[in-house]
């Protein structure tokens, strides 16, 4: 699913399932440890995804540690992102350069967002857009489809600018076709991001690949 949302250069790996050929390297098993056997699943294939995304480019495997805010430090001169629902892992990754310098994913399922989180994660230009695209197509969770969005923008603009973007900050437009666009509403860092969408198999996604 997450591949259709990409650019050529971006490598991507998915899974449904934690399938028992998912390990971790001894320093990732110590971050879960202690935790629930949910957190441990998916942290684990969702690594299993990124380790299988980074073999395309030639990347050996690596222990893939969270560092600043969470966030994954990739390997030298990698970027990329990872996510992860019920149901559904996903890893991309690239080679960075003036392509892509930097990629944003996120998956979720498609339902409504829980009451009252659209008001607190929205601006009042996009509720407006959410009721009118919510009136044309209302087969789509157009609400949770702005939070996945502003989720994949965060994770684009964060390896970038190495500070926080709160979700009042990113104007998200989302368009009936399948793309989105976000007008960043801080600096410094990039002004605009461009990104596609998709509903597939009870899920959502989202994408968003910066070039220079």
């Amino acid at each position: 699913m997450i591949e259709r949302l990409l650019p050529p250069g971006v490598a991507s790996a998915e899974a449904y399932g934690d399938p028992p050929e998912a390990l971790l390297f001894p320093a990732e098993e110590a971050l879960v440890r202690r935790a629930s056997e949910g957190r441990r699943r998916e942290f684990t294939t969702v690594r299993l995804c990124a380790r299988r995304a980074l073999a395309e480019l030639g990347v050996a495997p690596v222990p893939l540690l969270p560092g600043e805010r969470g966030a994954p430090r990739w390997p030298e001169r990698v970027v990329g992102s990872m996510t992860h629902c019920d149901g559904y892992r996903a890893a991309a990754v690239a080679r960075r350069s003036p392509e892509v310098l930097s990629v944003g994913i996120d998956a979720e399922p498609h339902r409504a967002l829980p009451p009252d989180v659209l008001e607190a994660v929205a601006l009042p230009s996009e509720l407006r857009r959410v009721e009118g695209l919510a009136c044309r197509a209302p087969h789509v969770h157009w609400d949770r489809l702005l939070f996945s969005a502003k989720e994949s923008v965060y994770k684009a603009w964060f390896p970038l600018t190495r500070t926080r973007l709160g979700f009042d900050e990113a104007d998200i437009a989302l368009d009936p076709s399948g793309s989105f666009r976000a007008v960043l509403l801080r600096g410094p860092g990039p002004s605009e991001f461009a990104g596609r969408w998709l509903v597939a198999d009870g899920l959502l996604a989202t994408a968003v690949t910066y070039r220079a």
